[in-house]
């Protein structure tokens, strides 16, 4: 690691991870309103994605890990995520041999650091031509490091695990008497720990910003041990905050009633897998992944990202939406304490959206996506 990179004299150090694909196009965008808003800061650049995996066998490179250890925050642009297998690996000169298989390095930093909340809001701006219904605002709580994104997994099952699963399941079990080699097995993992933190940051949101409701979103009548456990804790955080109305819904359901009632929900909080579902339904629903900005936020690190990946076919073209990137910016920017820059630039996005003069083209219109940090960062 080079050291210099932190002989810097800017207040905040800013991990800048551009990834793959679109990420790059989209922070290049973000940067321009950084820039204009002042922030006093540093920007590290960092190496991740498919790009180190091909090259090095690794997409989170320990270098970049190092980094991240000692920033106050970081920029996440997008990754390429492919399902490649041992055999696919081998296909690659530079692994060949090696026995590697892909693995998603943002999973891997947030379980790594701990970034147990994903924040997701989902807010709708006033004339954006792709909004859904008007006066949307809601705000997703993901818990980010367990449930089914756990990392156990077996393909095969080995014979050790085939054993007790035979014992321990019922009789009519459709795995019970097929060899480890017919099946696979994903763990889903919920802790008391983990449930406990991501709902009462939920309930915490609620109760700083004047939020009336969290709902809490499970699939307990089916999957009854793990969302079982997710809604009894909530059942007992809700009582310490009884100004805050509580209320829960499978997550099939909560999905047909966010479409027809969208202003019904306020702040809605899950397990990792529902939470990732139900937040790309909730940015569907205010203009898209173009719009949907993300925080991976810890006790000492938080990372923030657009929620969409890297569009690998406009990579380089500069033609996608950057507003969630720059939205992710302003989430950023209050994170770091840094709120009335966060203000300035969610108002810039605001005035830019309702004018209608620069749009990208999933909005309708052909400006690129420098255009639109540009356009932004003349509203600062």
């Amino acid at each position: 690691m080079n050291e210099k990179l932190y002989q810097t004299k800017g207040k905040y150090q800013i991990a800048w991870l551009p990834g793959d694909g679109v990420g790059v196009d989209v922070l290049d965008a973000t940067k321009i309103v950084l820039d204009k808003v002042n922030l006093d800061a540093d920007y590290i650049h960092g190496d991740i994605g498919w790009e180190f995996w091909c090259k090095e066998g690794d997409s989170f490179p320990a270098r970049t890990i190092e980094l991240l250890k000692k920033v106050d925050a970081a920029m996440f642009g997008a990754i390429t995520s492919k399902p490649v297998k041992t055999a696919e690996a081998e296909l690659v000169p530079e692994l060949k041999g090696k026995g590697l298989i892909y693995r998603s390095p943002i999973v891997r930093m947030r379980q790594l650091f701990d970034l147990y909340i994903c924040l997701r809001p989902c807010k709708g701006y006033p004339h954006n031509p792709l909004n859904f219904k008007e006066n949307i605002d809601l705000v997703v709580f993901r818990e980010n490091t367990e449930d089914l994104y756990a990392g156990v997994e077996f393909n095969p099952v080995p014979a050790s695990v085939a054993a007790v699963l035979a014992q321990e399941s019922k009789p009519f079990a459709p795995f019970k008497d097929l060899p480890g080699d017919q099946y696979a097995i994903s763990i889903k993992v919920n802790t008391r720990k983990g449930c406990e933190r991501i709902l009462r940051a939920a309930f915490e949101f609620a109760r700083k910003f004047g939020r009336k409701k969290v709902t809490v979103v499970h699939k307990a009548n089916v999957v009854r041990a793990t969302d079982g456990l997710f809604l009894d804790i909530a059942k007992e955080i809700a009582r310490e905050y009884p100004e805050i109305q509580m209320d829960d819904a499978n997550v099939d359901a909560i999905c047909m009633w966010l479409l027809k009632n969208p202003h019904n929900y306020d702040v809605l909080v899950a397990p990792n897998l529902y939470g990732d579902i139900i937040s790309d339904l909730c940015a569907q629903m205010v203009g898209g992944l173009g719009f949907g900005c993300s925080g991976n936020i810890g006790e000492k690190l938080a990372v923030f990202e657009p929620s969409h990946g890297s569009a690998p076919k406009y990579a380089g073209q500069y033609k996608v939406n950057p507003i969630a990137s720059i939205l992710a910016a302003k989430m950023m920017l209050d994170w770091l304490g840094e709120s009335v820059k966060g203000v300035a630039v969610e108002k810039a996005v605001s005035e830019v959206i309702k004018e209608g003069k620069v749009r990208t083209y999933d909005m309708g219109g052909s400006n690129t996506t420098l255009e639109m940090g540009e356009a932004i960062a003349e509203k600062l």
